[in-house]
């Protein structure tokens, strides 16, 4: 999410925006809406170890079919303005992992009509992909330097924890000037911000 969120940011993040899960069940209680597209989420993925939460935003919505063609992203078929992501720039990569990371799990959301054989997904070229009920597909902003739903899949409903809403502080961690802490490295033009 590198240029959305820096690396100091202390972010706040609502869990009752998408509701609190009760322990021990599946009921949401307290939801305010569901996740939708463009929203920045904190999520625990099942395949991290440790457990670790991860930010990312949502680019696709169940029921959505994504195409991304050249790092231009589709939904639907219309072209989606995206001025949270970087432009970094370097080669189109192709996903070579297999199974459950990389354009194996793709194969099985591609819709009828497209040939699975011949189907080759890169980085930055892929799909159109269909995405199931009760999931979402979610990139990083920074796109050249995001582990993402391109290699890791869809994303199950049930690991979105909360919608990050505001950067509350920010501490550039290379600063060596001003006053001592927190005061000496602060960035205060980030502190209060609504991320977009």
């Amino acid at each position: 999410m590198e240029g959305t969120l820096l690396v100091g940011d202390y972010i706040f993040a609502s869990p009752l925006t998408y509701g609190v899960r009760l322990p021990g069940t599946a009921i949401r209680a307290g939801a305010l809406r569901e996740p939708s597209n463009g929203d920045v989420v904190v999520f625990r993925p099942d395949f991290y170890e440790p457990r670790i939460d991860v930010l990312k935003r949502i680019v696709g919505e169940p029921g959505d079919t994504l195409q991304m063609v050249g790092r231009v992203l589709y939904r639907n078929g219309d072209r989606v303005v995206e001025p949270y992501v970087g432009t970094f720039r370097s080669l189109d990569v192709a996903l070579t992992l297999e199974g459950p990371l990389g354009q194996g799990w793709q194969l099985d959301a591609l819709p009828k009509g497209i040939d699975r054989a011949k189907y080759r997904a890169t980085r930055d070229t892929w799909g159109p992909l269909v995405i199931p009920d009760g999931q979402y597909f979610l990139l990083g902003d920074n796109r050249d330097r995001s582990t993402d739903s391109r290699q890791l899949g869809f994303v199950p409903r049930d690991v979105i924890r909360a919608k990050v809403l505001r950067i509350v502080h920010s501490v550039d961690p290379t600063s060596q000037n001003g006053f001592p802490g927190v005061f000496r490295r602060a960035r205060w033009e980030r502190s209060g911000m609504r991320v977009p």
